[in-house]
């Protein structure tokens, strides 16, 4: 698979529902890609003041022919740093499969800053923003040692009942509920 080159005016949309991606922006090819768990293993968050991330090394086969990261990859990461920031918050998936809920991701956003090439070291922010109804955002980005962005990653979520097969209403009051620290998950109100 092609990956997608690391130009400002570049993005990708991922659609849930075919988990496939469009890349938009000046000279654009369509490309596609899907949603994965990454591998890497997780550090602490940072204070208050920064958001929860992930270190990541770019691993020699996750680069492509031109030599830099596979689109796909960034979702990868993306997603490791979510389940990473769910487990520091107390949140395991064999809890959420108990409960018979899910996190899913309707929408994502890439926009690709700089590449990332093999034995790069980055860290993949991640912090949720709450709205009032049945999805949330979930905002990332994936910056190198030096402070660089490489891309900056931008997700529409909520959270499935197993059951129904529907959104539930009100994520921010059952992430609250499963999770043992919600404060990670930028829920501090009561």
């Amino acid at each position: 698979m092609v990956g997608a080159a690391q130009a400002p005016d570049r993005e990708t949309r991922t659609d849930a529902a075919s988990g496939t991606g469009t890349e938009t922006g000046a000279d654009a090819e369509t490309r596609t890609g899907t949603e994965t768990a990454g591998a890497d293993t997780q550090t602490a968050g940072a204070g208050a003041a920064e958001p929860f991330a992930v270190p990541v090394t770019v691993r020699g086969y996750e680069t492509d022919t031109q030599g830099h990261l596979n689109q796909s990859v960034y979702l990868q990461y993306a997603e490791h740093a979510r389940w990473s920031l769910l487990q520091a918050s107390g949140i395991r998936q064999s809890t959420m499969v108990e409960r018979r809920v899910g996190p899913v991701t309707v929408e994502t956003t890439i926009r690709y800053r700089r590449e990332l090439r093999a034995g790069d070291e980055a860290e993949v922010s991640c912090a949720f923003v709450w709205g009032e109804g049945k999805t949330f955002r979930i905002e990332q980005t994936v910056r190198t040692t030096d402070g660089t962005v490489a891309a900056e990653v931008s997700a529409v979520c909520g959270l499935l009942d197993l059951t129904e097969r529907k959104l539930l209403k009100d994520p921010r009051a059952a992430f609250r509920d499963l999770a043992d620290d919600p404060s990670l998950l930028g829920l501090t109100d009561g």
